[in-house]
Order: structure tokens, then C-alpha cells, then sequence
């Protein structure tokens, strides 16, 4: 009896993995968005969307220093994001669960990674 139970959860573990779709390997799915004013000081929303994973990723409207960072970043993709607050994901760093993690105005970043 034990055994026929161990072999029909096994099958179904099979089924259900082969059911489930499959994600394209080194990237994470869904979008990542973000908050950063344009030259004239009014916000604009800039979104990442399915970002590579494991790869560190250069904010563009803020690599320059001279410019504000970015902020509220809001993370909808399949993976956890690592924000941080310098360019090629140096500084202080903040981490948001996949599927909307979130943080506030008050998280400043310039550069994210994916895990």
C-alpha cells in the first residue's frame, strides 16, 4: 500500500512538473520599474522588461553622477532584484521579492542585478 502511494505521488510530481511552462534560462520574466526625472526635473517611469539574470544592469538615464538617481523601483519579474545606489552595482545595496516587491521614493539606485 505505501509503495503504491509513493509511486502515485511521484507520477504526479512528474505531470505537474511537465505541465508547468518552461522560462527561457538566464532570464527573469515580467517587468522591473522605476522612477527618475528627465533634464527639466519631471518624473518619468522607465521599465526593464524580462531582464537577464545574474547579470549587473546599468540604470541609463542615471549612470551619470551628475544626474539624480533613480527611485521607487517596483519589481514584478520572476526573480528577486538586488537594487544599489552606485553605478555597476556598487554602494549600498536592497533586495525586493519577486512578483511586486516594492520600495518607496526614499530608495535611491542607479544600478540592479537579478537573481
Amino acid at each position: 500500500m505505501r509503495l503504491r502511494h509513493t509511486a502515485a505521488t511521484a507520477v504526479g510530481a512528474l505531470a505537474l512538473a511537465l505541465a508547468l511552462p518552461a522560462s527561457t534560462a538566464g532570464a527573469s520574466t515580467g517587468p522591473f520599474t522605476y522612477v527618475y526625472n528627465d533634464p527639466d526635473g519631471t518624473p518619468r517611469v522607465s521599465l526593464l522588461s524580462d531582464p537577464p539574470s545574474r547579470a549587473c544592469l546599468a540604470l541609463p538615464e542615471v549612470t551619470d553622477s551628475n544626474v539624480l538617481p533613480a527611485h521607487s523601483p517596483k519589481n514584478y519579474t520572476s526573480s528577486v532584484a538586488t537594487v544599489f545606489t552606485g553605478p555597476d552595482c556598487t554602494g549600498s545595496s536592497y533586495t525586493l521579492r519577486p512578483n511586486g516587491g516594492r520600495a518607496s521614493e526614499l530608495l535611491k539606485l542607479r544600478s540592479v542585478v537579478f537573481s
